[in-house]
């Protein structure tokens, strides 16, 4: 068995067809759609295991970006992780994430992230589990009363394609303000604007857009299907919701997707609406993420802690270090024992996944030994603590 990149035309005849069997109905595979969408992929970092000529196993990298606690990097996107169905749990997926992730890191990306079959596999390669988007359906009827209220800014609607650029600018925004967030490259985003399947309506205030949501409509009197609901503020939400509210003739239901710190059940009185975030294997995931650069942590935002970590039984973040954000920053520095520097300092053993937890902010320190990710005592994790206050990503992008 031999790893090597498959890049173009290649791809229609390895990893697409593993892919299609793997996430698709079968059998089947339109060759025609797969080769249309060789220009979405071009600069995709696809991995292929083979024998003899034949494709075992396959593995894809997204070149992405990521918000982390306010610093964006670049990010590995990992997606199509197929096998052959006669070359299952023999190690080959194992084999190319791990050589797919060095490639990854060296080439300069600082987190990754993906959407689990099994997010105990995953684990093992120090990912750690995202809060999932909830789904919010509700009646238009019951924003009406919305449309009562004066709201400053405006909103404009129509295809998708057409008001693609000034959707991308609003995410570009999102990506630098919200935890978590992450998009894809331009190769791959513009999407959007050549399939011609949704429909965009945005709130502008003052030339500032401050709300998005594309979505498409499955029939008159069945579903106005939503994806996420962008906004900043209360006040491009609001308009959002105005403009689902002008539906209630047309549609029975409403579907939009939003981050799981969002509370949808205050968003007007009398308000009948189910928030769901369904989690099941194979097909309903909640995301993934794990750093792959101890340089992610460097500089980020960080209280007033101080604290010895040793990171153990990972391939990319290894060794003893101090961590210090005393001044506001987090800092790093080696972490020898017995020096002055780290003398009477609390010490935490922590594996990938663990500290990718805490820099992520989805567990607190106490949590770790519970799932597994490590030693940490009541004073390291005091300290771990002032560090990494708990946060609520939102990864967005699904790929």
């Amino acid at each position: 068995m031999k790893i090597r990149q498959v890049t173009g035309d290649e791809r229609l005849t390895t990893n697409m067809p593993l892919a299609q069997y793997a996430f698709q109905s079968s059998p089947g595979g339109d060759e025609q759609a797969w080769r249309r969408s060789l220009p979405y992929r071009i600069e995709d970092r696809t991995l292929i295991a083979e024998e003899a000529g034949r494709t075992l196993a396959s593995v894809t990298a997204i070149p992405m970006r990521q918000n982390l606690r306010g610093s964006v990097a670049p990010m590995a996107g990992v997606a199509s992780v197929a096998t052959d169905p006669l070359a299952r749990r023999k190690g080959h997926v194992r084999a190319l994430l791990t050589q797919l992730l060095d490639e990854m890191r060296d080439a300069g990306c600082r987190t990754s992230a993906l959407w689990p079959f099994r997010a105990s596999f995953y684990e093992q390669f120090g990912y750690v589990l995202l809060p999932k988007a909830r789904t919010v359906v509700l009646d238009p009827a019951d924003l009406g009363p919305l449309l009562r209220a004066e709201l400053p800014g405006e909103l404009s609607w129509g295809p998708a394609a057409a008001g693609y650029d000034r959707y991308a600018a609003f995410t570009e925004r999102l990506l630098a303000e919200r935890h978590g967030f992450a998009l894809f490259p331009d190769y791959k985003a513009v999407r959007l604007r050549e399939a011609g399947e949704q429909w965009l309506v945005t709130a502008e205030i003052d030339g500032t857009t401050v709300g998005a949501l594309t979505y498409r409509i499955d029939d008159h009197g069945g579903t106005l299907i939503g994806e996420d609901l962008l906004f900043t503020g209360v006040y491009g939400r609001a308009l959002l919701l105005q403009f689902l509210a002008r539906h209630t003739d047309q549609v029975r239901r409403a579907s939009v997707q939003v981050p799981a710190d969002e509370t949808p059940e205050l968003w007007a009185t009398d308000l009948t609406v189910r928030i769901e975030a369904k989690v099941d294997r194979p097909t309903d995931a909640a995301p993934m993420a794990r750093l792959l650069s101890l340089d992610a942590l460097d500089g980020l935002p960080a209280g007033a802690g101080r604290v010895r970590v040793e990171v153990t039984g990972d391939r990319h973040l290894t060794g003893t270090h101090v961590l210090d954000g005393t001044s506001g920053r987090l800092e790093l520095a080696p972490g020898n024992a017995g020096t002055a520097a780290t003398a009477g300092l609390p010490t935490a053993t922590l594996t990938a996944a663990g500290l990718s937890a805490l820099a992520y902010g989805v567990l607190d320190p106490q949590e770790l030994p519970i799932r597994g990710y490590g030693v940490v005592s009541p004073e390291a994790a005091q300290q771990l603590r002032l560090i990494f206050p708990r946060a609520m990503p939102y990864l967005y992008a699904e790929f």
